[in-house]
């Protein structure tokens, strides 16, 4: 039995008529009609990327031109001119590689030899990567390539027709090749799979899809390989893993996943890649899933990926991974250089970027539409104080049982402040006193109404930090503004001011505040007002300085040492609170409970 050589999938499927070339119908439909009409050009320049069909159809053309019986422009295929064509061993079709005969003299060469007679009619000149010829070179060729004699076709083919010199491209017609789409290469591979007697689940076929980008024969030596191998892991590292642990901001998990492909022989750079492909993929399934290359459970994958990512991680995870992998060519560790990459990417708050901001805005933006929080898979960074309590305490000691809000702190179950001190806003720090909080009275200000569940401490301190308290008129601001939330329990939300004075006087404007978080949280929010005895030293009051401003104090005595009540002190001074107590607001929006003084 004579051997047979193997051959490789692209070279053993290539197109041997116009019929079989794939996604270039505009080429197809102009050569074609060329041919029948007899309207050929004496030169063609084509131009594409690799592997769309140039050179293939320099060949089918030769064929066509000397074909002894040619059907509406295309060649039989069974004629002697045509089998020599496919061989290569025609005397009609000379090929020249431009890359490796840049030269003046191969040039010169050509041109001695192109008036000579051949046993076909045409005589056709092929000439790849034309755009690496020498400005000589080039020269030389310019005026047989303008008038050629009869018999001869110049057909030049460049995946850079930028560089081809414009007194090149202005003598011949420019015909450009396209990227093959996706449903296209899917198309040939199957039938190439069909035709070969390939053995493989589609799942390898998708791969070699991917892998081609475009292009025929990349694909078709995807499918060559993992035909080869007997599986798709051969061409592409999985990525499943990776993609799920970036989407649920699992940096452990991210970390172990990448570990495990780089031990498993990918390097940082084919990883960048490949990971930013399946990210692209992600965000085309976000925004136009007909040009995602995927279909099927794979698409559907890439679906629920950017459901769970959100469209502004996944921009902000392509631009890490992309600049990443321009990083990595000159990093000492390109190891380093992808897991930094993949980890900011992982946890945006980890990062104080723009971007990165966008992205968190981006997660609240999801939890306020969505009614649900923002789960993360990572562990969140603590910066409280590292004691937790086992169990948390009841609300009528004040404890939420929940992570402290901005501008909250957490009290132990013994009500010991349990976060060191204060957060002061001009550079100085206050040890809280020991907190007591006075009972709420038998009769409560206001009316016994159920908050619902979905509205808690931290909620309210949020939102009251965020702007409910900035929103208030200008006495019930300055009011309200020394005290904070401490629980939410049956009779309401307990709202701890300094004093039993200033608990009455707030009392008297409890309805607006209820208006406000009704505006709010769009449902009623009950307060129950409380004495909380650790913050009675300290109740704002504006101090006149020799600068003429209003500076918030701790203080409640005047220069006499006599006791001041800072909601008289308020109520007296409505006139100037508008501008006195916006400024408080915003400073204790961040930090409830601080004080500014002056240095």
């Amino acid at each position: 039995m004579a051997y047979v050589p193997f051959v490789s999938l692209y070279r053993r499927f290539r197109p041997g008529r116009f019929g079989e070339i794939r996604g270039q119908d505009h080429v197809v439909r102009a050569l074609r009609s060329a041919v029948r009409d007899e309207r050929v050009s004496h030169a063609y320049l084509f131009s594409g990327p690799r592997g769309t069909g140039k050179t293939s159809s320099a060949r089918i053309l030769a064929k066509a031109l000397n074909c002894e019986a040619p059907v509406d422009g295309e060649p039989c295929g069974n004629c002697t001119s045509c089998t020599e064509i496919t061989l290569g061993t025609s005397l009609n079709v000379h090929e020249l590689d431009a890359a490796s005969n840049n030269g003046v003299d191969a040039m010169r060469d050509l041109v001695a030899h192109a008036g000579l007679g051949t046993p076909g009619r045409w005589k056709v000149y092929i000439v790849d990567e034309v755009h690496m010829l020498s400005t000589p070179a080039a020269n030389a060729l310019l005026k047989t390539l303008e008038e050629p004699p009869s018999h001869v076709v110049f057909v030049l083919a460049t995946t850079d027709p930028q560089k081809v010199p414009p007194t090149i491209r202005s003598r011949t017609q420019h015909l450009e090749f396209r990227l093959l789409g996706a449903d296209t290469l899917q198309d040939l591979l199957e039938s190439v799979k069909a035709q070969a007697g390939l053995t493989m689940d589609d799942q390898s076929v998708q791969v070699a899809v991917r892998r081609g980008k475009g292009s025929a024969r990349d694909a078709l030596s995807a499918l060559d390989q993992m035909s080869t191998a007997g599986s798709s892991d051969s061409a592409r590292p999985e990525l499943s893993e990776v993609m799920v642990a970036l989407s649920e901001g699992d940096v452990s998990g991210v970390l172990i996943a990448v570990s495990g492909l780089l031990a498993g022989g990918w390097g940082p750079q084919q990883l960048a890649v490949e990971l930013v492909d399946d990210l692209r993929q992600v965000f085309l399934a976000a925004l136009a899933p007909t040009l995602c290359s995927e279909s099927g459970p794979s698409r559907e994958r890439f679906t629920e990926l950017a459901k769970a990512m959100g469209l502004a991680k996944v921009v902000r995870s392509m631009e890490l991974v992309g600049r990443a992998q321009v990083d990595i060519r000159d990093a000492p560790d390109a190891q380093i250089v992808l897991e930094i990459a993949i980890v900011r990417a992982t946890r945006p708050d980890l990062d104080m970027g723009i971007e990165a901001l966008s992205v968190r805005v981006s997660n609240l933006e999801r939890t306020l539409t969505s009614g649900t929080p923002y789960q993360s898979a990572a562990t969140t960074l603590e910066v409280a104080d590292p004691i937790k309590p086992a169990e948390p305490a009841p609300p009528s000691q004040g404890e939420a049982g929940k992570r402290p809000s901005l501008g909250a702190y957490r009290r132990r179950p013994d009500n010991s402040p349990a976060g060191g001190a204060e957060h002061a806003v001009m550079g100085k720090i206050k040890e809280p006193r020991s907190s007591h909080l006075t009972p709420p009275p038998s009769t409560p200000v206001s009316v016994d109404t159920h908050p619902s569940p979905t509205v808690d401490r931290d909620s309210l301190s949020e939102a009251w930090g965020d702007g409910v308290l900035r929103g208030l008129p200008a006495r019930v601001k300055a009011l309200y503004s020394a005290g904070h939330f401490v629980a939410v329990d049956a009779q309401g939300a307990q709202f701890a001011l300094p004093t039993a004075p200033h608990r009455d006087r707030c009392a008297e404007l409890v309805s607006e505040v209820e208006a406000a978080l009704l505006e709010r949280f769009g449902q009623p929010v009950k307060l129950v007002l409380v004495v909380d005895e650790s913050i009675s030293g300290s109740t704002p009051r504006h101090e006149p300085t020799d600068r003429g401003e209003g500076v918030l104090t701790t203080e409640t005595h005047n220069d006499r040492g006599e006791e001041v009540d800072a909601a008289e002190f308020h109520h007296g001074t409505n006139e100037n609170a508008d501008q006195a107590s916006e400024a408080e607001a915003r400073l204790l929006q961040a930090f409830p409970g601080a004080s500014e003084v002056v240095n």
